[in-house]
């Protein structure tokens, strides 16, 4: 098992790899001169021979690719040109909701996905179990950022009941109840998909377990 997950990890290596120079590669074909983009169409020849040195891009692409690598194996994400902060501290500072809008809809999603799966497999071919994996095909089927909007004219322009966009109120103290107001809708949409992948492998896990030749012989004596 040890073996397994090694080899998986260095299989990642080339593929990050790989990923990386596509990337490099997209950004290097789009038309345009970053300092120019950055400095402005009056900015002067010295500053925008200043600002490409600073930013390597006086330097051949394949040179470009080395440096950029580098830095990005050290953290450094470089500086983001609209915001003008770096880059690693914009992701530092949205990584805690993030983190806690994913982990509330994958909880979520396994919860209600375990539970509708196991539910369909036990009125396996009767109307429950119909109407279950019709709603998991749904699940599947419809665009999370659909749902979402459906969701939100529902639930939020429709009863008013939640808010539309943020993580707490725009005034007013705010505490966990109106962090879970908040969080509500966004987890939903993003759980109801993982609940439908979740539904399907455990309703197929629970049919064969209960066709398992133990649990057959288990419901006579019961």
């Amino acid at each position: 098992m040890t073996h397994y997950i090694l080899a998986r990890l260095l299989m990642l290596v080339p593929v990050l790899l790989g990923m990386s120079l596509l990337v490099f590669v997209v950004m290097s074909l789009i038309p345009g001169d970053p300092a120019l983009a950055i400095l402005g169409p009056y900015a002067t020849d010295e500053n925008l021979a200043r600002l490409r040195a600073e930013l390597n891009l006086d330097q051949p692409a394949p040179e470009r690719y080395l440096l950029w690598l580098a830095d990005l194996l050290r953290g450094d994400l470089g500086d983001s040109v609209t915001l003008e902060r770096p880059v690693i501290d914009e992701i530092a500072e949205r990584l805690g909701p993030t983190l806690l809008l994913a982990g509330t809809a994958l909880g979520m999603g396994t919860c209600l996905g375990l539970a509708g799966g196991m539910a369909a497999a036990l009125c396996y071919q009767r109307w429950p179990d119909r109407l279950l994996t019709l709603l998991v095909l749904l699940g599947i089927s419809t665009p999370s950022f659909w749902l979402a909007l459906l969701l939100m004219l529902t639930f939020a322009v429709g009863l008013g009941w939640l808010p539309v966009s943020g993580m707490l109120p725009a005034y007013g103290a705010g505490g966990p109840f109106e962090v879970l107001r908040h969080l509500a809708l966004p987890a939903l949409s993003l759980a109801l998909v993982v609940a439908g992948v979740v539904a399907r492998l455990a309703r197929s896990a629970t049919l064969d377990l209960l066709g398992e030749p133990f649990v057959r012989m288990a419901r006579p004596v019961g």
